[in-house]
């Protein structure tokens, strides 16, 4: 019989991967930030992946552990990130959704990258690459929210919730290496119309996702002052 806290952790761990996995998306990431890899030669662009994950790492494991310390310095509510992070999601799906030239500005940012590429792309790798194409509004958004949830007076419960995020955050950083370092493979296996299509149904649910959350923090907004 599994005990209750194995229960909690396994419990705080599929929901902790199941939030994270649609904001982070790190299979459509990986296509928008394929224009900025490609023309990297494979040891620079290893490199870059290796700096984008670990700066993904650090933004997530910051939030967990300080997170609710930023709200309460600023006065800020979770139902407030909640909105605004969805709000910037669904502006990022629908921009994408909207573009008719995703292809032209992908060669343009190609072309971009001719000229000192290493150089280039080094000031790229924090922003925008980590933040906010990799981790975003909604990621911390969903972090704020996760760390809230498994804020408990009892340290154990506290310590178990907090493991099982921290595990989650651990895996998303892997498929993100995994997806990152391996974009020319799947572009080329997709095709350009398989790209296309790819990136348009990535940026539906994006803008779904941010819609959600954005109802979400309504929902506990009006919850709040109804109380």
């Amino acid at each position: 019989m599994i005990s209750p806290q194995v229960h909690s952790f396994i419990h705080m761990l599929f929901i902790s991967i199941i939030a994270l996995f649609p904001v982070i998306n790190p299979l459509g990431s990986a296509l928008i930030v394929n224009p900025y890899l490609s023309q990297l030669t494979d040891a620079d662009e290893k490199i870059a992946v290796k700096k984008i994950t670990f700066y993904a790492f650090s933004i997530c494991v910051t939030t967990l552990f300080v997170g609710h310390w930023i709200l309460e310095l600023f006065g800020i509510s979770i139902p407030v990130i909640q909105l605004a992070g969805g709000i910037m999601i669904c502006k990022m799906g629908w921009e994408a959704l909207s573009a008719n030239s995703q292809k032209q500005d992908a060669e343009k940012n190609i072309e971009n990258l001719t000229n000192n590429q290493v150089n280039h792309i080094s000031d790229k790798l924090f922003y925008p690459l980590t933040f906010p194409i990799t981790t975003g509004a909604g990621t911390l958004s969903v972090l704020f929210t996760l760390s809230a949830n498994s804020a408990d007076t009892n340290w154990l419960n506290y310590l178990i919730n907090t493991g099982a995020i921290l595990l989650a955050i651990i895996f998303m950083c892997l498929l993100i290496y995994g997806f990152y370092g391996n974009t020319k493979k799947i572009v080329k296996r997709l095709g350009n119309n398989g790209q296309i299509i790819a990136n348009r149904i990535i940026a539906f649910l994006i803008f779904c996702v941010g819609l959600q959350i954005a109802v979400t923090g309504i929902k506990n907004m009006f919850g709040l002052v109804t109380r």
